[in-house]
């Protein structure tokens, strides 16, 4: 009898030594994330801490250390990130006007233990969806994605049906009931639905005819700023996408798209489908 207690309080401590080892705090995250912003500023990834087993993946295909964008040093004008501590894991948006070549860059890291164990890169220039990162850079600063007070939030889980319900009302069943709220802004690429800032405005004008299937989908969910990101993709093996989405009160208030063109060929632009220029003026 004594051994079996003996037995279960060291098993009891052991299982609370492992869940001590694999806790997550925002702290942690943040510090991840300041880590990679050092690292692509200097284009030097000894800035971050890796675990001895670590997966690099852009554009949604796996690569190495060496070959990807974060290897190139980047004058970043402005940066965004969320924190998801529930699953350990963090999504920045980067933007780079300067230098000769813009970006606007999507990544998310996976931490364990202060350690990241996954860098997965969404890299958007001049050749894809809407791009523009003079506008993207503009419209973003403009906006608040500050942390919301307590009464404002949703849970994760809303959070989450949240974004599954806007990818699926505007691809897929136009009789999807989604939280649209108003205002609302859409941020693609570089197109801004509402750049006059009409109090009005609504994320719902715009939605495209016909079917796509949005699959592979993942997230990223930080409650305390309102925000789902998820990575997912145009079709079976169709262009790699993130869309994040800003909730506040549980209806979107704000969405950012970014849509990486593998194709090669020129993408329409947003006259084209909107009848509008970038900006939407």
């Amino acid at each position: 009898m004594i051994r079996a207690i003996v037995s279960m309080a060291i098993l009891l401590s052991s299982a609370a030594f492992v869940h001590a080892q694999s806790e997550c705090s925002r702290s942690m995250l943040q510090a991840a994330t300041d880590s990679y912003i050092a690292a692509q500023k200097a284009g030097d990834l000894s800035k971050l801490s890796f675990a001895p087993q670590v997966r690099f993946s852009e554009n949604m295909s796996a690569t190495t250390k060496d070959k990807g964008l974060w290897n190139t040093a980047l004058p970043i004008a402005f940066h965004r990130s969320i924190y998801d501590v529930g699953r350990c894991m963090t999504f920045t948006e980067a933007i780079v006007t300067e230098g000769g070549h813009p970006y606007v860059i999507g990544t998310r890291l996976k931490v364990k233990d202060g350690e990241v164990t996954e860098i997965n890169s969404l890299v958007t220039d001049k050749d894809d969806w809407f791009f523009n990162a003079d506008n993207y850079l503009k419209y973003s600063k403009a906006e608040d994605w500050s942390v919301l007070p307590v009464d404002n939030r949703v849970s994760r889980q809303e959070l989450i049906d949240a974004g599954n319900q806007y990818l699926d009302a505007v691809f897929t069943d136009k009789l999807v009931q989604a939280p649209w709220g108003i205002p609302c802004a859409r941020l693609e690429g570089g197109w801004y639905s509402n750049p006059k800032n009409d109090p009005h405005a609504t994320c719902k004008m715009g939605i495209p005819e016909g079917v796509l299937y949005i699959v592979e989908r993942s997230y990223v969910v930080d409650e305390e700023l309102g925000t789902v990101n998820i990575f997912c993709r145009f079709g079976c093996n169709g262009m790699p996408d993130s869309h994040t989405f800003r909730l506040v009160d549980g209806k979107y208030r704000w969405v950012h798209t970014l849509s990486v063109n593998l194709t090669g060929k020129p993408l329409p632009s947003p006259k084209d489908v909107l009848g509008e220029e970038l900006g939407g003026d």
